[in-house]
């Protein structure tokens, strides 16, 4: 029985399967459903989980090489939201690209867990190093 770290099956059986520079998708509530993704929804109400939450319990046994993020992200959340996310993403690569051009990218991910975040475009595509 796993006793510590991650403890859902479905999240760790997702992370043990991204390989060197694949990709994995973490949502906010109203991220676009796409079928043909293997989706880990953990959404049980408005912002619990939050997107930080699963990158925080993520990065203690998964590598990321880098994050990519929608340029929208910064001019549609307070200054405080910005900063937390800077924080949290700390000693990590960070692009921002179109949220249009971020989401041309989605169909390659090999998975995506969905939150239950209300952060405007606090979607990311975290790239395994």
């Amino acid at each position: 029985m796993v006793r510590t770290g991650i403890l859902n099956p479905q999240i760790n059986s997702l992370l043990s399967r991204v390989r060197h520079t694949n990709t994995l998708l973490i949502t906010d509530r109203g991220f676009p459903y796409w079928p043909t993704i293997e989706t880990v929804d953990l959404a049980l109400v408005d912002d619990i989980p939050r997107v930080l939450d699963v990158l925080r319990a993520i990065r203690l046994n998964f590598t990321i090489g880098q994050i990519t993020m929608a340029e929208e992200f910064r001019p549609n959340n307070s200054p405080a939201i910005v900063s937390e996310f800077a924080e949290a993403m700390s000693g990590l690569e960070v692009q921002f690209e179109p949220h249009i051009e971020f989401k041309k990218r989605v169909p390659q991910v090999i998975g995506l867990i969905r939150t239950g975040d209300t952060i405007q475009y606090a979607n990311m595509i975290l790239e395994s190093s």
